[in-house]
């Protein structure tokens, strides 16, 4: 976006393998067993995201398992690994971060469940299945079920979620926590080696898995039925390849462009943009398609 040459797209895997051979040191004063399994917990954590959102246009691992209120409650989890891991590190900085940490994931919690429940609640206007299911969301899309006023409604709430992403993820303007500008690296100053690649792992499955909801909510159309192709093989490949395209869209819209565009927040602009401003958003956006369904 700013002409700038960035690394080649293979830099993050070397970045991992240069941290995996590194020592792990524990400074002195920490919580040693918390500040070991922090990491851990991060990517089992983001693993577990993995198994109920569908991805590559096939149905999730844990289909029937689990539906979308779990997955809100399994979003907080790397986030709590985090602020466990800050906490336990007995740096300044890092409980600064951990104290930015809880602020911002409780003020996107909100505006996060208040999209998740409205595109479910239109849905269980119109069929008997389970309204919070990812397979009830594929079949029957929030657009397709919406009038004029609702596509309106249907918008905010996708607004809603796209500035709920930079937040979960940790990106600009919400990367308060890290700061390294401000906390030397907040959360993570006091991580190196092994430990600090899990987290940088961790990190990057829940950016996937983010990303792959905001997709799984709002997106979940395949292509490969609406150009005729009847091989099996060939339409898994087509509609895998789509929902990459599709991903990689809501990241340029959501952290790419924005952090682009935009500088750091403060912690009370953070908490007021989410706690006031998109949860409003939200909630005149679930208001909207409860009028249209009325009208």
């Amino acid at each position: 976006m700013q002409a700038r040459v960035g690394p080649p797209l293979v830099q993050p895997f070397r970045d991992v393998g240069k941290l995996m051979m590194k020592e792990s040191i524990i400074p002195n004063g920490a919580l040693r067993w918390l500040f070991q399994f922090s990491p851990v917990m991060c990517v089992m954590g983001s693993t577990a995201l993995l198994l109920y959102i569908p991805l590559f246009g096939q149905p999730a691992l844990f289909e029937g398992s689990g539906d979308a209120i779990l997955l809100i409650y399994l979003l907080t989890v790397p986030s709590l690994a985090l602020v466990a891991g800050g906490f336990a590190s007995s740096s300044p900085y890092a409980t600064v971060g951990a104290q930015r940490e809880m602020v911002v994931m409780i003020g996107y919690e909100f505006p996060l469940s208040v999209t998740v429940v409205g595109i479910a609640w239109r849905i269980l206007q119109v069929t008997d299945a389970n309204a919070f299911a990812f397979s009830s969301m594929a079949q029957y899309p929030i657009w397709d079920l919406v009038g004029p006023l609702g596509f309106v409604g249907t918008l905010l709430l996708l607004v809603s979620i796209i500035s709920v992403t930079p937040g979960e993820l940790g990106r600009i303007p919400f990367d308060l926590a890290e700061a390294e500008t401000e906390l030397a690296g907040g959360l993570l100053v006091e991580y190196s080696g092994r430990n600090l690649a899990l987290f940088y792992l961790g990190n990057a499955i829940r950016g996937f898995a983010v990303l792959s909801l905001v997709v799984a909510l709002f997106f979940p159309y395949g292509i490969a039925a609406s150009i005729g192709v009847t091989s099996t093989v060939l339409a898994v490949i087509i509609d895998g390849a789509f929902f990459l395209v599709k991903v990689l869209l809501v990241m340029f819209v959501a952290v790419a462009l924005v952090r682009s565009a935009m500088a750091r927040f403060k912690i009370n602009q953070a908490s007021v943009f989410y706690l006031m401003i998109m949860t409003m958003v939200s909630l005149v956006g679930l208001l909207l398609i409860w009028a249209d369904m009325m009208l």
